[in-house]
């Protein structure tokens, strides 16, 4: 196998760094923004596709398949993001004789759609919240689902996630003008302007499975994450397993991911996302047909490399394990993005001018980014992925504080400080928090500058 890494940033290191203990040549992908990154660093080879926007170089179909035809390769890795979850890609890679390390295009087509992911999931036996049936057409059929469902509810974007086209509706009055922006907003995000209605769970948790199958009958759960601490619907703090979850909850979710995963025909790595209610009810949300970001946490409870375990499996191999993994200890992972929580988040671009990471027992970080670099503006504001593991949660928060003083950066904002007042937080180091965390913590989180409004 060659293996051609269709991304950039800190998953395009972390593929490459696999692939070579594997013995697999790589090439990496670049806009003209990253030249001089990392990525193309460690890469065996490495190919211009395009300038830096990236609907004119790494969401250009035919400009990686062409870096890939060029330097010989017969895989690609799409890390996630991008092309990931795109299913004509995976089309593009399988007529030019390349293989996709992901799952099929037919399966990726499915689970891209909310609605049809839904009845999916349904069919599969999982739970799932409230609401309509299928895409909703028009206000008017929107004001019965959401009848049906029970107020508050959220109207959704068919065609994609991460709070884009989202819109969250107390009542029917509100309802028509909410509907407005979110088809607006879907349409700008997705180019299809489908919405559906879900009845909202107030203070719930967002808890998800990670999946691995071979397509040939085995299926792997590599445990759960909690990722209920998110900003703008975006996650900013994840750990495994979920802490304070009732183990009968627990075992109920990973045995219905095994049952679905086997009745989809599922292959490679994915994650089922749910939220999960303070009796310990779960409720399917959505299935990330790729590798996460956050994915390190499980690899540091579990022992495993979900990268290899992706290309063993594309390269028409077994995984090394099927079933429930066995889990040890704690791991959490603190998304360091390039903004200022100060200032609602506002992304952050510049030349690192110091740029000191943490290091020591049960620390693991994975970046791009290095001393005298620039951070682009063009892309999304990760620039590290901040994970520690040890023997039980209490220590590992120790730790994750003491990692967190330790990390130096300098010539960008970054989220480091808002890190730390979560590391020092009461509810957090109990465990005890939900996707509410942040709104409900503004006085005692400094660092996002609204303390003692």
């Amino acid at each position: 196998m060659k293996l051609l890494v269709a991304n950039r940033g800190e998953i395009a290191v972390r593929i490459i760094r696999t692939a070579r203990e594997m013995g697999i040549p790589t090439v990496a992908v670049y806009s003209t923004a990253d030249a001089d990154s990392l990525a193309v660093e460690l890469a065996d080879e490495a190919v211009c596709i395009g300038p830096p926007p990236a609907n004119q170089s790494y969401l250009v179909i035919q400009n990686v398949i062409g870096a890939a035809e060029v330097t010989g390769c017969d895989a690609v890795h799409p890390g996630y993001g991008f092309l990931s979850e795109n299913p004509e890609f995976a089309r593009a890679c399988a007529a030019n004789n390349l293989t996709f390390v992901g799952p099929s295009p037919e399966v990726m087509s499915r689970m891209g759609d909310k609605v049809d992911a839904k009845i999916a999931a349904k069919e599969a036996g999982l739970p799932v919240m409230p609401g309509s049936e299928g895409a909703v057409s028009n206000v008017a059929d929107a004001i019965v689902a959401a009848d049906l469902a029970g107020y508050p509810i959220l109207l959704k974007a068919a065609a994609g996630g991460g709070g884009r086209g989202m819109r969250r509706v107390e009542n029917a009055e509100e309802l028509p003008n909410a509907f407005d922006v979110a088809q607006r907003e879907a349409l700008a995000a997705f180019s299809d302007g489908s919405l559906y209605v879900e009845k909202l769970l107030e203070g719930a948790r967002h808890v998800e499975v990670q999946i691995l199958a071979d397509g040939l009958g085995g299926v792997l759960v590599a445990g759960d994450r909690e990722c209920s601490i998110q900003r703008r619907h975006q996650k900013l703090i994840e750990e495994a397993p979920a802490p304070n979850l009732p183990e009968a909850t627990r075992t109920a979710m990973h045995e219905a991911c095994l049952r679905a995963a086997k009745v989809w025909g599922y292959r490679s790595a994915g994650t089922m996302e749910f939220l999960v209610d303070a009796a310990g009810n779960f409720y399917f949300l959505e299935l990330n047909a790729r590798l996460q970001v956050e994915h390190p946490v499980t690899e540091l409870v579990t022992g495993l490399d979900l990268v290899a375990e992706q290309l063993r499996v594309a390269d028409g191999g077994l995984l090394t394990m099927t079933g429930i993994a066995p889990c040890n200890g704690a791991a959490i992972e603190c998304r360091i993005n390039a903004e200022d929580p100060s200032k609602d988040f506002m992304p952050s671009a510049g030349v690192l001018r110091r740029f000191r990471i943490a290091q020591g027992p049960g620390v693991r970080v994975d970046t791009y980014c290095q001393e005298g670099k620039m951070v682009p503006p063009n892309y999304d504001s990760l620039v590290a992925k901040l994970c520690v593991w040890a023997p039980d949660r209490t220590k590992t928060v120790a730790r994750m504080a003491r990692a967190l003083h330790e990390t130096e950066i300098e010539g960008v904002a970054t989220t480091i400080p808002l890190l730390k007042d979560i590391a020092a937080e009461r509810d957090f180091q109990a465990g005890t928090y939900t996707t509410s965390y942040l709104p409900e913590h503004e006085a005692t989180l400094p660092a996002l500058g609204r303390s003692g409004r």
